[in-house]
């Protein structure tokens, strides 16, 4: 990677697994605007729905989502009481009985579940949703808690693809983010998973931690490589500590510099490719037979908040705290803190803290961002004439996209924009130049790379 274009765009920007993003969610959209959406879906509409577990044994530093560290199971059976009784509530605003084509576990640790509760959730989804039969459900797990027979429990559940924590086997780097997972911990939870046939595995990892070498990180993608993980997601640590106080913990020192932490991307990616994985949009990874790769031959990749995806669902409906939800009127966030989540589940409400109403320009707008993160190549032109709009209001952006053409990060042929594959990792750079809403120099975001 050119060491000076590392520099020169080393910014802060959105990643963009929506738009508009989430800090540009208002108070303008409740409880009461939810419900009437809710109530407006098509019956005809496939659903996509995501479950927050909010819940870990310990807290990672690196952490980025919203979790709670609880010792006792106590807190988390009254929390999924809350989210069962959260499900029925939405269950009853839609204006009939919609199908579920995806189904996703996120946390926190959504593993931390028993396996009778796991059973009673995917049970009252059945009795509330009509799932497919082949349906994708998926939970984020932590190996280091899992056991054969929870594996065994996820399997009964119907659960067909696990995403599995890594982000790195060194064991100074797992001393420092306060993750202690050894390799062999991580390979026999997989090898689990497939004997009991859950054999859709992701696998997540990070470059840009502290004490990562350019060597340990594809020392690091090697050993995940061996494990044939259908999909790798290589993610940047986002060093937020303003924003996550346990981010505190990590020794600011020992983290890379701007320069290191391209490299570490740069080649980590190329080693992936190297080792038989198809690279898919920015930082996501599958091998050629998986649907992921497909889709991305087929241009029918998506991307919402679990990055990546193959889910073209026209709605996301989140559940628990702190879960965001997609509509085709607009995106709604949960409240966070639990005893209002509770509370207002308990009264029969749904509880929505926020979210945005989609005017025409955010669609277009949101359009156009997708495509590029995904496709990394759009007619602008074509996309303005399928949303009625004029392609005139968008000279300014063109011109704020010359510096990329000149640097060779895109090509710029009239109305087509496309990244180069050397430009691949400035692609939210792209994005960024279609975003009305991003202040310059806000330092809201994580770095471009």
């Amino acid at each position: 990677m050119n060491k000076d274009l590392s520099s020169k765009y080393d910014m802060r920007v959105p990643r963009y697994t929506s738009y508009p993003t989430a800090p540009h969610f208002n108070e303008t959209v409740d409880s009461d605007v939810y419900r009437r959406w809710l109530g407006e879906l098509d019956p005809a509409q496939e659903l996509s729905l995501y479950f927050h577990i909010p819940f870990c044994d310990e807290m990672c530093w690196f952490c980025g989502c919203y979790t709670k560290i609880v010792k006792r199971y106590e807190p988390v059976a009254d929390y999924l009481d809350t989210l069962l009784h959260e499900i029925d509530n939405t269950a009853d605003a839609l204006s009939g009985r919609f199908k579920a084509s995806h189904l996703h576990w996120g946390g926190g640790s959504p593993t931390m579940l028993t396996g009778d509760d796991w059973l009673r959730t995917t049970n009252k989804l059945r009795e509330r949703f009509d799932v497919d039969d082949d349906a994708e459900i998926a939970v984020e797990l932590d190996p280091r808690t899992a056991t054969e027979d929870y594996i065994k429990a996820l399997a009964h559940a119907g659960v067909n693809r696990a995403s599995i924590g890594v982000q790195d086997f060194d064991d100074k780097v797992q001393k420092a983010i306060n993750r202690i997972q050894p390799y062999d911990v991580t390979a026999r939870v997989i090898g689990w998973l497939r004997q009991h046939g859950i054999g859709h595995i992701n696998m997540d990892l990070m470059y840009g931690l502290p004490y990562q070498t350019l060597d340990k990180v594809l020392k690091q993608v090697d050993l995940a490589s061996g494990l044939k993980p259908a999909r790798i997601a290589l993610f940047g640590y986002a060093h937020v500590p303003w924003m996550k106080s346990h981010q505190k913990m990590i020794p600011e020192e020992a983290l890379p510099d701007t320069d290191e932490r391209w490299q570490q991307f740069d080649r980590a990616s190329e080693r992936l490719v190297e080792n038989g994985y198809v690279k898919v949009g920015l930082d996501h990874f599958a091998l050629p037979e998986d649907d992921l790769a497909t889709a991305l031959e087929n241009g029918t990749v998506h991307r919402n908040f679990q990055g990546y995806t193959t889910d073209s669902a026209a709605a996301l409906l989140g559940f628990g705290a702190s879960a965001i939800g997609f509509l085709p009127q607009g995106y709604v966030q949960n409240t966070s803190p639990l005893k209002a989540y509770k509370e207002t589940v308990e009264s029969g409400g749904h509880p929505i803290a926020r979210g945005v109403a989609l005017a025409d320009d955010d669609r277009l707008r949101s359009d156009i961002i997708m495509h590029v993160m995904c496709d990394l190549d759009i007619d602008l032109g074509e996309i303005c004439q399928a949303h009625g709009a004029s392609i005139d209001a968008f000279d300014a952006e063109l011109q704020s996209l010359a510096p990329l053409a000149e640097d060779g990060i895109i090509i710029l042929d009239g109305a087509r924009i496309t990244v180069t594959e050397s430009g691949r990792p400035f692609v939210r750079l792209v994005a960024a130049a279609f975003d009305t809403y991003l202040k310059q120099g806000e330092q809201r975001h994580s770095k471009a790379v």
